[in-house]
């Protein structure tokens, strides 16, 4: 599953630099995370670094996209794949 951002998001700017995939953005007000580039950090690390970082705790999963840590394994790895290229 990937994460989302919430509106409660104060654009501290913490959580983009330590996106392992370059997921997160800044979107029109608020910081955005592209569900395509998302894996929860699945591959890097425990557990999302995001999410760990977060002052304000507004990075939940985003219930329209469903995965498994297997299916988040797998996008890592294509990602991985793209990046080495």
């Amino acid at each position: 599953m990937a994460l989302k951002i919430t509106e409660e998001c104060i654009n501290c700017d913490v959580c983009e630099p330590v996106c392992p995939n370059q997921a997160i953005f800044m979107g029109e007000q608020i910081y955005e995370i592209n569900p395509n580039l998302c894996t929860e950090c699945v591959g890097h690390f425990e557990i999302p670094q995001c999410v760990d970082i977060c002052p304000i705790d507004c990075i939940p999963k985003d219930e329209k996209y469903v995965e498994t840590n297997d299916q988040l394994y797998q996008k890592y790895l294509q990602l991985s794949k793209k990046e080495s290229k």
